[in-house]
């Protein structure tokens, strides 16, 4: 091994994945011959991942307590050796061209965080509107300089109070391939948002609740995909941003739901 090789720094990838043999082989395929460590927790897969993992050179790992996503991914990251660390989901894709980037980046920078541009597909269509690119996220950092904030449920992401730098080749997002995979995750993440927003909700009287539950996501709605240009995604961006603005009511109606269940609870008489 030449010196420069020696003197690289070295890059680990940290990763959640649950029942993910459809995504893995293409995640994992990616990263093959240019990262030096890939580490997968694992809450409890059903399907073939372990075995994928494996056979990709990952180090697979199970952590059955699962307590959101968030903390899973802090776990992963707690395990990562290298001088690098990039954190993905498995429905992402590090593309050629980022994957070059990266390892030109982490050898010359002065800074120690990267936001990277994420493109995300929908039923067929790549989204380039309505704010869904490029959809900055914060993936790459030195070891020991960032965790996932475990405060705001299913979509806390990595956090560095200090200058951040910006990848321009992005990730490629697989998230949702069909509707029926979309608002699966919709209500998984809609659910996983209720503590957290219940937390800042906490002095929102249940009206104002319920009135927020109407008023944001129409606004957030006008904002993406006529302010935005979303209706430039085609009949995809129509579908997806009417479906989102559905997302958004669901979140206030499940913490309107978890207040009335546990005023009701709490008004019960003792046996």
């Amino acid at each position: 091994m030449s010196t420069s090789e020696t003197l690289r720094p070295t890059i680990s990838v940290a990763m959640i994945a649950t029942n993910e043999e459809k995504n893995l082989p293409r995640t994992l395929a990616a990263l093959q011959g240019w990262v030096d460590e890939i580490i997968i927790v694992d809450s409890g897969s059903k399907d073939r991942s372990p075995q994928i993992a494996v056979e990709y050179g990952a180090k697979h790992s199970y952590n059955r307590d699962f307590r959101g996503h968030a903390e899973q991914k802090n776990i992963a990251i707690a395990q990562c050796t290298g001088d690098w660390i990039l954190l993905l989901d498995a429905d992402e894709v590090v593309t050629p061209e980022l994957a070059t980037e990266i390892q030109s980046t982490v050898a010359t920078s002065a800074f120690n965080a990267f936001w990277i541009p994420r493109l995300n597909i929908f039923i067929t269509r790549w989204m380039r509107h309505g704010g869904l690119f490029p959809d900055e996220k914060l993936r790459l950092f030195r070891r020991g300089m960032a965790t996932v904030d475990e405060s705001i449920g299913p979509h806390g992401t990595p956090q560095y109070n200090a200058d951040k730098g910006h990848l321009r080749a992005h990730l490629e997002h697989y998230g949702y391939p069909d509707f029926a995979n979309y608002l699966d995750h919709m209500n998984e993440y809609s659910t996983g948002t209720v503590v957290a927003l219940s937390r800042r909700k906490s002095k929102t009287s249940s009206a104002a609740l319920l009135f927020q539950s109407i008023a944001n996501p129409f606004f957030g709605w006008l904002k993406n995909y006529i302010f935005r240009g979303g209706f430039l995604d085609g009949a995809e961006g129509l579908i997806f941003h009417l479906n989102h603005a559905v997302y958004a009511h669901w979140k206030y109606v499940k913490v309107w739901e978890a207040r009335k269940h546990a005023a009701t609870t709490a008004a019960q008489p003792r046996p």
